[in-house]
C-alpha cells in the first residue's frame, strides 16, 4: 500500500510539474501614453519637430524608461527630468527598440548624444557632460533632425 501511495504521489507530483514548465506568463504590451508635448530648436530658434511625449520623473519611471516596448512612433518620445544636472549613464538592458538619446543640460540645450544604441545592450552610454534632462527617440531621428549640441527643447504636460 505504502508503494501505491508513493508512485501515485510521484506520478501528480510529475506530470503536475512538467505541465508548470509549458505554461508561459503572459504580459501586457506596454503602451505609449502621451502626457505632454515637446519640442526641439535649432541653436538660432528655428523649429525643428514637435513630439508626443511621455515623462520619467519619478526613480521607477526613470529606471523603467523604455524597457519592454516593442516600438515607438517617429513623433514619440521619453522625457526624463532630473532634480539637479549630474553627468548621466543610460543603458539598453531590457530596451528591444534601437534609440538615439539626447542630454541635455538645466537650460534644456543639447549638451551630447548617444546616437543609434543598440537593443539590449548593457553598455553605459554616458552623457560625459552634465545633463539634467535625457530625451529618448528612435534610432536615427538626431541625425534625420540634423541636431547638434547648443540646440534646445521646449515642452508641456497635458
Amino acid at each position: 500500500m505504502k508503494k501505491i501511495l508513493l508512485i501515485l504521489c510521484f506520478t501528480i507530483a510529475f506530470v503536475s510539474c512538467k505541465n508548470d514548465e509549458n505554461k508561459k506568463v503572459k504580459t501586457a504590451e506596454i503602451k505609449f501614453t502621451k502626457e505632454g508635448e515637446l519640442t526641439l530648436f535649432k541653436v538660432n530658434g528655428d523649429e525643428v519637430v514637435t513630439l508626443d511625449i511621455e515623462f520619467a520623473e519619478t526613480d521607477y519611471e526613470r529606471e523603467t524608461g523604455l524597457m519592454y516596448r516593442t516600438s515607438m512612433e517617429e513623433n514619440q518620445g521619453m522625457l526624463f527630468i532630473f532634480s539637479a544636472e549630474f553627468p548621466r549613464n543610460f543603458y539598453m538592458k531590457n530596451t528591444y527598440i534601437p534609440l538615439d538619446i539626447i542630454y541635455l543640460d538645466q537650460h534644456k540645450k543639447i549638451v551630447s548624444f548617444q546616437e543609434n544604441a543598440v537593443p539590449l545592450n548593457i553598455e553605459g552610454l554616458p552623457s560625459e557632460i552634465p545633463a539634467m534632462y535625457v530625451l529618448e527617440v528612435n534610432a536615427g531621428l538626431a541625425e534625420k533632425w540634423l541636431l547638434e549640441i547648443g540646440d534646445f527643447i521646449s515642452f508641456e504636460k497635458n
